[in-house]
Formats: structure tokens, sequence, C-alpha cells
């Protein structure tokens, strides 16, 4: 069950990537002559509105093969208004964002169903007050209930370590205990910590943390499309970081993971419950937006830089080097591909 839950989710984030790009061609007039999820030998195709639309034997991703556009052919020409090739190069470019796109509004509108749903949280529940920290010196204690900082009301816990990140000098603090609601006055102080990476770093911290209450938020549709704004564009941020500190070695290689842990994921999440599913599914999506645009020939990111290059320099690249370029895209995805899948295969054996 867990392989096609994760076939069915994987078939369904291709689709709307490849729909991105489809839509947008169309827009513009080009034909598309395939629309496939797939891979390799075609296993099920329907001819409907001039495009051929297929299942193919591989499901790890899919493409849509338009008129006048070829990988294998860059310098392909065909003649007539509804060919790739003869579209202007921000035409192009618009095409070939629109499919990273489509994924980021995908996450957006499961972000919202979530919310609307009924979210899980942490409780702003106190439950850790570190000896001699600000907090203790002002005496918080354990099983508090923080509602609400200086003038900002407070729904979970994560709103509270940002809220003190980003603020300045002394905080009022609204305390729920024992049915009676208390203020106090704290002063954060800078303190060493880590980020999600691993890394070192200096914040302004009260020396508290949470107890394990989960609570349901029960958000407005204003809110909602808030919280599904802010959690889309906040995963965007993690996973451009996160490829970053690949880059620069912060994150380890063997951190890596490839098609088997994508599917343990999704598999672990679909037996615990439609939100945990719905939130693996959307973060996924956000992952296949911000990969796609990476400056990588073979991705949409390599693309759009190539026709970047047309604008600036008046000019296409020459076919040898867009051939070159891509071939060593598609050696880099290879490299990736086969390097996740040798850390999947060695975590299963330990």
């Amino acid at each position: 069950m867990g392989t096609i839950t994760f076939l069915l989710v994987l078939s369904f984030l291709v689709f709307f990537h490849e729909l991105g790009h489809f839509l947008a061609a169309r827009y513009f007039g080009i034909k598309v002559e395939v629309f496939s999820i797939g891979f390799g030998k075609k296993l099920y195709s329907k001819q409907w509105m001039g495009t051929s639309w297929q299942f193919a034997l591989i499901p790890l991703g899919g493409y849509v093969k338009m008129k006048g556009q070829d990988d294998t052919k860059p310098g392909l020409v065909e003649a007539g208004n509804d060919s790739y090739n003869n579209k202007k190069p921000w035409q192009r470019i618009i095409i070939l964002f629109a499919g990273p796109f489509a994924n980021f509004v995908l996450a957006a509108i499961l972000y919202f169903t979530i919310a609307m749903i009924g979210a899980n949280a942490l409780s702003p529940t106190i439950g850790q007050v570190v000896a001699n920290s600000p907090a203790a010196k002002a005496g918080l204690k354990v099983n508090d209930e923080i509602l609400r900082i200086n003038n900002t009301d407070v729904k979970q816990w994560n709103e509270v370590g940002k809220y003190i990140v980003q603020s300045k000098g002394a905080l009022q603090f609204y305390i729920k205990r024992d049915g009676a609601v208390i203020t106090r006055i704290i002063n954060p102080h800078i303190s060493d910590s880590e980020n999600i990476f691993k890394e070192k770093i200096k914040k302004r911290m009260i020396g508290i943390a949470p107890a394990p209450k989960i609570v349901k938020l029960n958000l407005s549709p204003i809110e909602a499309l808030g919280f599904a704004y802010d959690t889309t564009v906040e995963s965007s941020k993690m996973i451009f970081k996160g490829v970053q500190k690949l880059i620069q070695g912060v994150i380890p290689s063997s951190e890596v993971g490839g098609v088997i842990t994508i599917g343990k994921v999704i598999s672990d999440a679909s037996q615990s419950s439609i939100i945990a599913l719905l939130t693996i599914t959307a973060l996924i999506s956000v992952n296949l937006g911000v990969l796609n645009l990476l400056p990588i020939p073979a991705l949409d990111g390599g693309h759009i830089m190539f026709n970047l290059y047309e604008i600036i320099a008046r000019r296409k690249p020459s076919d040898k080097v867009f051939m070159y370029l891509t071939v060593v895209g598609w050696v880099i995805l290879g490299s990736l591909m086969l390097l996740g899948i040798y850390n999947d295969i060695s975590r299963l054996l330990k």
C-alpha cells in the first residue's frame, strides 16, 4: 500500500508540474505534442486536443514535448508560430518557470487545506525552564501557557521563538497560570544555539522549552491564506539554504536521500494521518519547485539561464556548448540520484 501511495503522490506532483509548462505553452500558442507521466516505454496514451496524453514505464518524473523543442537537437527549427523555438526568449522563460511555479502554487493549496482542516502545532505551554535563565529569574514556571507577548497573541510554540528572536529590548509576557492571567517582564539574552543545519549561532533566548502538548489551530480562511503563504515561503527558503549548505559542505553528502527515502517518508505519513500526508506532499512539491529552478543544464533553471544568455548576448549559445552543458547537467543529476540511492541502501543495511 505504501508503494502505491508513493507512486500516486509522485505522479500527482509530476502532473501538476508539467501542467504548468503545458498551460503556459498553450497560452503562447505552442503545440504540445506529448504530455507524459513517466519516462521510457509508453504504457497507455490517448489523443486529446492535439496532444498525446500518456503514462510511461518509469514513473519517476515526466515531461511535455513541445513542437520545436528537443534537447538532443538544440539547432532544431520547426516552422510555424506554434513552435517553441520561434517564441521570444522571455516567452520561453515564462514557459520554463511555469512548471516550478505550479509546484509552489500546489504547495500553497495543500497548506491552505491543512489549515482549514485544522493544522496541529505545539502548544505555547512551557515544559522546561532553564535554571538562572531570564525566564527563571522572571518567575516563569513549567505548565505556564503563553497567551501574548507585548501586543501579539500567541497560538503556537513556533510563534514564541520567532517573536523573541526578531524582537528588541525587554518583552512583556502574558501568562495563564492556574486559571489566572499574570504578566512578567523578561529581557532576553544572547545565547549560543544551533540552527537546523547544526551550525553554531547566537540568538536572543529566554531559556524555555515546550511541553509535549499538541493544539489544533482553528484558522479563518484569511488566516489560512496567510498560513499557506508563509509556510510555502519558509519551506522554499529552507530548501534553498539546504542546497547551499550541501554545496558548502556544511551538510554531509551522506544526508542526501533518494527515491527509497522519499517513498518511506510518504508511506509513513500516509499511515499516520491525512494531515501528515498532505504536509509531506506539500514539502516535496516545494522541493521539486526549488530543485528545478537550480541553474543546472537539463533542468528548467538551466534552460532559463540559456534564454537569459540569449537576451543579454542577443544570440543563442552554440549547439556545441548547449550539448556539452546539457550532458554535464545530466551527469550531475545522475550522480546525485546514484548518491541518494547509495545512501538509502546504506541506511537500510544499517
